[in-house]
């Protein structure tokens, strides 16, 4: 028996159909109304059924991603007992700050909603971009960025394992980034099929409006931690929001260290509650001390239920 860190995705595990095998639940059922009324239109349909081009666009992205993950986690949170810590990769900072009683779920999705409008309006459309680094040091990531940068903004923006860092910045930056970072003995390079090149300094101008968007949120006493993307260390501190998650738009997120962290406090069991399993195979990559469980829907509750013991 362990007790558990539960973690929650972001952008990048987002699918047609998610959530559609949690709506048999009432718990669920009552999420999706929830985000439904908070935003006056039909995103659980949005969910379920896509389709696909609209859900990739970040203003619709984040606010379903949220959606699907607090679903998930209300169906869990009858069944287990409150996790010991939680955490969440960028967007699901949100997720996972909601699940603790942070902020109701009606609040996150209008502000996850307006954050995703900010971002894909902050960049013109082609401007920027963003590409996994796969077999390369992140520290030799970070030297690459600085030396072809040539005065445009290009820098780390996911540390996500030892062996991927996730890049954002200036289109032109990007490209010229690719060829270096194969050169430096980088195994591949993607280029994301993103909508804006997010947590980097592009970021930045929209940090004031963003932060008219939450000081509208009176958050709330936390029920577990939250394991912050910017400084990776766990808080219970209401009042210290605000600041981490205004830094946390143009901030790498410390996916590693936030695994890392997660590990110090003694914890071996992780469960990713949202769509997909991205952040599972991540926590696999950082650290093998972990058991870790995914649960999406009803196969997969049941196989948790079923092949776990936790305690909070």
């Amino acid at each position: 028996m362990s007790k558990a860190a539960f973690v929650f995705p972001g952008q990048g595990s987002q699918f047609v159909g998610m959530g559609k095998g949690l709506s048999k639940f009432v718990e669920a059922r009552a999420v999706f109304e929830a985000a439904d009324d908070a935003l006056g239109e039909n995103l659980s349909e949005l969910c379920f059924e896509g389709p696909e081009e609209a859900l990739r666009r970040t203003a619709h992205t984040q606010p379903a991603l949220l959606a699907v993950s607090m679903a998930a986690y209300a169906v869990l949170a009858k069944r287990v007992p409150l996790p010991a810590v939680a955490c969440g990769h960028s967007l699901g900072e949100y997720s996972a700050l909601t699940a603790a009683g942070a902020m109701a779920v009606g609040e996150a999705i209008r502000a996850v909603r307006r954050r995703g409008q900010l971002m894909q309006q902050a960049v013109p459309e082609g401007v920027g971009a963003m590409a996994a680094v796969l077999g390369l040091a992140p520290q030799t990531v970070e030297s690459v960025c600085e030396q072809v940068a040539n005065g445009q903004v290009l820098a780390p923006a996911n540390y996500n394992s030892p062996e991927q860092t996730v890049i954002a910045g200036h289109a032109e930056a990007v490209q010229r980034a690719e060829p270096k970072l194969k050169d430096a003995g980088a195994r591949r390079v993607l280029r994301l099929p993103v909508s804006a090149p997010f947590h980097c300094a592009l970021m930045d101008p929209i940090k004031p409006d963003l932060a008219e968007v939450l000081r509208r949120i009176e958050f709330k006493p936390l029920r577990f931690p939250v394991i912050s993307n910017v400084e990776a260390t766990a808080n219970s501190e209401p009042q210290r929001l605000l600041p981490l998650l205004i830094e946390q738009v143009s901030r790498p997120v410390r996916w590693t260290d936030c695994v890392l962290e997660i590990e110090r406090q003694g914890i071996k069991t992780v469960v990713e509650v949202g769509p997909g399993k991205v952040l599972s195979g991540l926590v696999k990559r950082v650290s093998k001390a972990f058991t870790v469980w995914n649960v999406e829907d009803e196969k997969s509750l049941e196989q948790f239920l079923k092949g776990a013991e936790v305690v909070g």
